[in-house]
């Protein structure tokens, strides 16, 4: 079973199944699955339909009706913005790339019904040093994440705080590597599976007449407070300002539903 709700099996050979059953219409023996996924020629029904059950068991998006698996449907696409909670969140750490940088801040806002309506927020002990230039960026230093709990530690309550939400980020594809990067090292071959959406990319689309979409300029442009950039809550913060903004514009554009908004490109 995944250890929440909310994450998914990264593994390669989950992936080939979802790979399989979206090519033959979402559903497919166990038969075919052990032959297409393990290489595992004319199993034995019975057989086959007891390695798939391991590997379903894995992933929320499959599911086993007998011996035949099948990739639930996306639901995903048609939520309504109106209608969904969104986590906007912003991930300070130690460098850039995901590994060898780790988190050493996490700043999250709830939006629902175009308000923010709850918060998370704390330092994270990154169980490594931090390099001068980050903590002069940052104002984030070794002393200050110390006796910070380490990832492992918080991830618990920040999953349950991210529930089934959207999650949302300036920039989404750089917090999202490192934090299915801390989720991938407690539970291995796992990583989140919340869809998400990205205000740089949402912003490139429906603000053309912004200099450019960097946070501070798009603070500035919605006459946003950020007093404290390069921190984690404050960041979030404003981001979360700057998206409730944006779902306003897309709905004067006509974009009503997730997938919509997913498609959305500069």
């Amino acid at each position: 079973m995944s250890p929440y709700p909310n994450l998914i099996s990264d593994s390669i050979l989950v992936g080939e199944t979802i790979e399989l059953l979206r090519l033959n219409g979402g559903r497919a023996s166990a038969v075919k699955v052990v032959d297409y996924v393990m290489k595992i020629r004319q199993a034995e029904p019975g057989l086959a339909k007891l390695l798939v059950s391991d590997l379903v068991g894995t992933d929320p998006r499959l599911h086993l009706n007998d011996d035949v698996v099948e990739l639930k449907p996306n639901v995903h696409d048609s939520r309504k913005l109106i209608e969904s909670d969104f986590v906007v969140f912003d991930l300070e750490t130690t460098g850039a790339k995901a590994p060898p940088c780790r988190i050493t801040e996490i700043g999250a806002y709830r939006v629902s019904s175009g308000k923010i309506t709850d918060e998370f927020q704390t330092l994270v002990n990154p169980e490594t040093p931090i390099p001068e230039f980050i903590t002069q960026l940052t104002g984030i230093s070794d002393s200050m994440v110390k006796s910070a709990p380490r990832f492992s530690e918080v991830a618990a309550d920040f999953m349950e705080f991210i529930g089934d939400s959207i999650l949302v980020a300036h920039n989404a594809p750089f917090d999202m590597r490192f934090l299915n990067f801390e989720i991938g090292r407690i539970h291995e071959n796992y990583r989140v599976g919340n869809p998400h959406l990205c205000t740089v990319k949402l912003s490139r689309r429906l603000n053309k007449n912004v200099a450019n979409h960097k946070l501070n300029t798009l603070a500035e442009y919605y006459s946003i407070s950020l007093e404290n950039h390069h921190r984690a809550s404050d960041d979030a913060r404003a981001t979360a300002q700057i998206f409730v903004n944006l779902l306003t514009e897309m709905e004067n554009i006509g974009v009503f539903d997730l997938g919509g908004a997913q498609k959305i490109r500069a």
